[in-house]
């Protein structure tokens, strides 16, 4: 019986705690992080400032939270899961490229609000410096396949071909083509053959 009684608080618990990070994102997206306090949450998500506090000890956490929940509801995993099938380092590279194309159009006014903001605000820093730290992590392992298939393009080492690639996915340069009227499927076909052409030696373009 206790069971029973749990289970439903519990789902009613991620419910509310999904429909709190689901304000914050919409505020972000809105009006940007330092709009995001804990007061606008709760009055976008409908229950009072305590209840908040019931989810998120602190802004901070809630900010923290956002992260995740972000990746989650957009299915990060799976949108990058064939990077990580990919038979040789160069198709890795095109299935990076389609699923950062389609994954940025889905996150970039979040992810703009953040980096704007991480300058001025500990909370979108904190949130930045993480976003950061698995864009890194991500693009070193791509490179780090292309150089032990021995497919690294001549000139590049591991350090500057992960830095660069770290700039060519920067949030301004999608921005930029999405404001030229650029779908995330051209994004991403483009992106595909600037990677390879950059850093697969041999490896030519996408058929």
């Amino acid at each position: 019986m206790t069971r029973a009684i749990e289970e439903p608080r519990n789902a009613r618990s991620r419910r509310s705690r999904a429909a709190l990070l689901r304000a914050a994102r919409e505020i972000v997206e809105e009006s940007g992080v330092a709009a995001a306090t804990m007061a606008a949450v709760a009055e976008r998500a409908g229950v009072s400032r305590r209840a908040v506090y019931l989810h998120f000890a602190s802004r901070a956490d809630l900010m923290s939270e956002l992260f995740a929940y972000v990746n989650e509801v957009e299915d990060i995993e799976g949108r990058f899961a064939a990077v990580g099938d990919a038979p040789d380092a160069a198709t890795a590279l095109d299935e990076f490229s389609r699923a950062h194309a389609h994954f940025m159009a889905r996150i970039l006014p979040v992810s703009l609000a953040v980096e704007r903001e991480a300058r001025t605000d500990p909370d979108a820093a904190r949130h930045w410096e993480t976003a950061m730290y698995w864009r890194n992590a991500t693009n070193r392992a791509l490179i780090r396949r292309l150089a032990d298939e021995g497919v690294l393009a001549p000139g590049w080492t591991v350090d500057t071909a992960s830095d660069m690639l770290l700039a060519l996915i920067a949030n301004g340069v999608s921005a930029t083509l999405f404001d030229r009227g650029w779908t995330p499927d051209q994004v991403g076909e483009h992106m595909s053959r600037l990677l390879r052409s950059t850093f697969a030696a041999g490896a030519g373009t996408r058929t």
